[in-house]
């Protein structure tokens, strides 16, 4: 399954746990339970993943925690708050870099609509 396959799940998915719980609730809460439903969908999900940092030679084990890992290719990265900003989008994007994936989602569970809290962050080319 490839990147593209596998974000489709996730948007559809993100979108019925909105619908199902609402937006409002803690980050952690949307977290389990987008973990869970994206394991029911078959997909093998990593939580609270910790990924080191080297920096001149220096390894630091915690360079950085993502909220999920799907597929060991695409990062999730949740928020709950009213509007996400270009840090957000940054992060996400320096998640990717760091681990060499190339996709990754910026979910805002705190949107009224999921739709409007959903963003796309590529690194590099995806096929």
């Amino acid at each position: 399954m490839n990147e593209n396959e596998i974000g489709k799940i996730i948007v559809d998915t993100a979108l019925l746990v909105h619908k199902e719980i609402g937006p409002g609730l803690l980050e952690t809460v949307y977290e389990v339970i987008l973990s869970y439903e994206l394991e029911r969908s078959g997909l093998s999900v990593k939580r609270q993943l910790s990924v080191p940092i080297e920096y001149k030679g220096i390894k630091f084990d915690e360079g950085f925690r993502m909220d999920i890992l799907v597929e060991n290719k695409v990062i999730i990265e949740l928020k709950s708050v009213e509007s996400v900003s270009k840090a957000h989008k940054k992060q996400v994007l320096t998640y990717l870099r760091l681990t060499g994936n190339k996709l990754g989602y910026l979910l805002n569970f705190g949107e009224a609509l999921m739709k409007d809290g959903i963003s796309r962050i590529i690194n590099g080319n995806i096929e």
